[in-house]
């Protein structure tokens, strides 16, 4: 059974990838009737020369291999016909601008996994890098704050080698001894946000000493949905029914809001679910969050001030919450924005690693066991008739150009 590592060719270039040499070694010693061959690339973190010298071949068309694993979409036009496919393909949710890859994917009779579908019998994740995205989400938040407030020069993730380079700058700021900072989410990415917490020794508290006492040393306070949202009718919050059905809630957040300095967004947000802040609580003078550092990035969503998605070249704006526009980071009275959508990207190597060992745990057995957990199964979007699976069905309408219903 063959596997390739494919180039990745979306534009601005991703240096990450599925598997590094060293976690390709782990694969083909663990499961001997594996073969691995590697796409030439000019962008990729680990260097064609780092798998030539681990022992797998690289070559200009891989169109020998069954099974291509990538990390971006695949353009249309890189497509090969009758292949199995991993890769993240923004189609899930009926993304207008991958519409044509998806057609093009049933048109090719290509079966497409989404690493988004990899997921439990119970539908939690099984892959991803949302840890990265949450330490590098953290430390760019901290670093608007260093840049905003002329308080210390912190560089860019992008220049440094590695986590362990990251967490060596951060041992080098000093924090405003009265920062509250409040993190939603319990997830991969709020744990990769409370790992540059806790390396920063912020504090951790309860919720109720955050609400409720005032502190002469930096903290923060985690919180999931049923702290920040309520029942409308008083009655107690129920988790597993709001996840049903979000209807019959509101925001809860003002209360974090008017006692919070910086806000960390980690949270997972779904579908009819209350915002978190609107752009009218924004305006409130009892907000007084002045920074956000939206890791979750839902545009015009449930964090009022994520206007757009910022870029890891330019990763910093401001938000003018009484004229609802864009402004300087720096401008009075501003909510400074860090909304980077493709955050691990800075950190290619670590998040590669991370990564590939979820993969080779989680998704290679798969192929050699008959799919006994049924994960392949579950992640499957086409088939190789050139059809949508049952689980994906919801997706037609989308494929077809018709009107979108979510």
């Amino acid at each position: 059974m063959t596997f390739a590592i494919i180039k990745e060719r979306k534009n601005p270039p991703d240096r990450r990838v599925v598997f590094s040499p060293q976690k390709c070694q782990e694969l083909v010693q663990k499961f001997p009737d594996a073969k691995i061959i590697v796409e030439a690339s000019e962008v990729r973190i680990f260097p064609d020369d780092a798998y030539r010298k681990a022992g797998f071949e690289i070559k200009e068309d891989v169109s020998e291999a069954a099974i291509m694993l990538g990390v971006k979409e695949v353009p249309v036009s890189a497509l090969i016909p009758k292949k199995k496919y991993f890769f993240f393909s923004h189609t899930i949710k009926k993304q207008p601008y991958n519409r044509k890859l998806l057609k093009a994917v049933l048109d090719a009779k290509v079966e497409l996994y989404d690493h988004e579908t990899i997921v439990k019998k119970n539908g939690g994740r099984l892959i991803g890098f949302g840890r990265y995205a949450g330490l590098v989400g953290a430390y760019n938040g901290f670093r608007a704050m260093g840049m905003r407030d002329q308080l210390f020069d912190l560089p860019k993730v992008e220049t440094l080698a590695d986590l362990k380079a990251v967490k060596a700058e951060l041992n080098k700021i000093s924090l405003p001894k009265h920062l509250r900072i409040i993190l939603s989410g319990t997830g991969k990415v709020a744990k990769g946000a409370k790992e540059i917490l806790d390396h920063l020794k912020i504090a951790e508290v309860t919720d109720a000493d955050y609400l409720s006492k005032k502190f002469d040393f930096p903290v923060y306070c985690c919180i999931d949905v049923t702290e920040y949202n309520k029942r409308i009718d008083g009655k107690p919050m129920d988790k597993l029914a709001f996840y049903k059905d979000p209807t019959g809630y509101e925001s809860d957040f003002m209360k974090y809001a008017k006692v919070s300095d910086m806000f960390i967004a980690g949270h997972f947000y779904g579908n009819g679910a209350p915002f978190l802040f609107s752009r009218e609580d924004a305006k409130s003078p009892k907000f007084n969050i002045n920074l956000v550092a939206d890791i979750s990035c839902d545009i015009d969503g449930p964090v009022a001030s994520t206007l757009r998605a910022s870029t890891i070249a330019d990763p910093f704006y401001g938000y003018d919450p009484q004229n609802e526009t864009e402004v300087a980071i720096d401008a009075p009275g501003a909510i400074t924005v860090m909304a980077v959508d493709n955050l691990p990207c800075e950190l290619p190597k670590d998040a590669s690693e991370g990564f590939g060992t979820m993969f080779l745990e989680n998704v290679i057995p798969a192929f050699f066991n008959g799919d006994e957990r049924g994960v392949l199964e579950r992640a499957r979007i086409s088939t190789e008739e050139g059809s949508l699976t049952k689980r994906f069905s919801y997706l037609q309408d989308y494929v077809d150009n018709k009107p979108v219903n979510f």
